[in-house]
């Protein structure tokens, strides 16, 4: 029998607001334990929360870049529970009237670059509600301290259908709502500082039957390539129990990504009873269009929607818009070399393949950079013009990498711009390979414009690699049409 995987992801998201969701003090990350807390966060008798309007923006903003049905009017509810990281033994989530309903989120999938267009898919949402965070408990030899740092931070649930099928769509998932979320300065989704976190529900059934199968949540998956490796471990894990005749029981299950194993946490043969109700000391919000239409106006273009403008503004090839659209500080880096240096493709080359690497290497990263785009720019007009050749434009860039210098300078300074050419002496180099190349002038006659190239090789090593590319391309053109 064959069978099919169901996958389900709730992904908490926290937003970048100055202070947290119900009170002013601050939101933030890497202090010393239990310093950015206060009476509300701790839960003390006749503290009182007060609602932060910059996280229902943040919220707001998130549906509408993903499609979703802002409600008139949402709540907040009390999620009843007892844990050690919940200093109130409640959290103020959304139960029966969430902020956002339905939308989606738009993925793409592998071998995406052989047909664009139709290897895109949305995966429906359920809903996106606001709730606060809890603490955190840090696990000792002996011990466990709680820290409350983190208490109270906005959280952002979003909350998909059971539609995705495969761990590579579960991926793709997570990488565009990490990028949505960035684009739209909501959060900064680094998932080592807890800023992004997933858990996966997954089950399996016989392909063509509706009715789900057995779930298991997958917990800790604290990296994106985490998330897709522990979903592909337990849809493995799954189908061999089905095989060997045995019965999947509905548990939560702990990944460890190191390892590629996991264990059984605890069953969850029901669902629990966090026994929700209203929250008594906040009122409802009233969500108006005038509101929604002021974050509208805010919300910013989307990866896909650059990629698409990429393709068509720039003629820039897939290879290098899948890289460039899914940074925003990468892609808008791109676009100011590309206007500065009149010639995208060019400059998205020397971004994706030079700087990149240089960047990688070195453990920086593009705002720490010395390389700008002006560099990038000035580097392509050098090679554009024939002042500098490619091999030696490699060599620059290495250097302007580790300096800051201007190209142009370092290129003087190095002796690496091309030499000026005699002209009657590269017409007679010229001459000389057409002669020696009958086949490929045949070639190029028959109307195959790549044969010009069989040509340069003998020209650039007459010319002991320094004569000017773009002249020698001239020439060999003129003599062509001539002959």
């Amino acid at each position: 029998m064959n069978y099919e995987a169901v996958i389900g992801l709730e992904v908490h998201v926290q937003i970048k607001t100055k202070s947290k969701i119900f009170t002013r003090v601050a939101a933030g990350y890497g202090h010393e334990p239990n310093t950015l807390t206060d009476p509300v966060v701790l839960a003390l008798p006749g503290a009182l929360p007060v609602m932060n309007k910059a996280a229902l923006d943040a919220v707001i903003k998130a549906g509408l870049l993903l499609g979703c049905d802002i409600a008139p009017v949402c709540k907040w509810d009390r999620k009843n529970y007892f844990y050690p990281d919940s200093p109130k033994n409640y959290q103020i989530s959304q139960y029966d009237q969430p902020i956002c309903l339905g939308g989606s989120v738009e993925i793409e999938l592998p071998g995406a670059a052989r047909n664009l267009l139709g290897q895109h898919k949305k995966i429906p949402l359920t809903r996106i509600h606001l709730e606060e965070d809890v603490g955190k408990l840090n696990h000792g030899a002996t011990d466990s301290l709680v820290d409350y740092n983190r208490a109270g931070t906005p959280l952002m649930e979003i909350v998909s259908e059971p539609a995705m099928h495969t761990a590579d769509e579960a991926f793709a998932y997570l990488t565009s709502i990490r990028a949505t979320m960035i684009y739209g300065g909501i959060s900064d989704c680094d998932m080592e500082k807890g800023q992004l976190r997933c858990d996966a529900n997954i089950s399996i059934r016989p392909v063509g039957e509706t009715k789900l199968g057995v779930k298991v949540e997958l917990k800790n998956l604290n990296s994106i390539s985490f998330v897709r490796d522990g979903i592909a471990h337990e849809i493995k894990r799954q189908l061999a129990v089905v095989e060997r005749g045995g019965t999947l029981v509905q548990e939560t299950r702990d990944y460890d990504g190191q390892a590629g194993t996991s264990q059984s946490l605890r069953s969850k043969e029901m669902a629990h009873d966090y026994r929700y109700f209203p929250d008594p000391d906040l009122m409802p919000v009233k969500v108006d269009e005038a509101w929604k239409q002021k974050l509208r106006t805010e919300c910013p273009e989307l990866p896909f929607a650059k990629q698409e403008r990429f393709f068509k503004d720039y003629q820039l090839p897939y290879t290098l818009t899948s890289v460039l659209v899914w940074d925003k500080d990468l892609a808008d880096y791109f676009e100011e070399a590309a206007k500065l240096s009149g010639k995208p493709q060019a400059a998205g080359n020397w971004i994706v393949n030079d700087l990149l690497r240089e960047l990688g290497a070195a453990k920086l990263d593009l705002l720490t950079s010395k390389v700008r785009p002006t560099h990038i720019a000035a580097l392509v007009q050098l090679v554009d013009s024939g002042a500098v050749l490619t091999h030696a434009a490699k060599e620059i860039f290495v250097e302007m990498f580790a300096t800051g210098d201007d190209p142009g300078a370092i290129a003087d300074r190095r002796g690496l711009k091309a030499a000026p050419t005699d002209a009657g002496e590269l017409e007679q180099w010229c001459r000389d390979s057409i002669a020696a190349n009958a086949k490929a002038l045949a070639e190029f006659k028959a109307g195959k414009d790549s044969a010009i190239n069989a040509f340069k090789g003998s020209i650039m090593k007459a010319a002991k690699g320094k004569a000017n590319p773009k002249l020698v391309d001239e020439t060999l053109r003129r003599l062509l049409a001539a002959s």
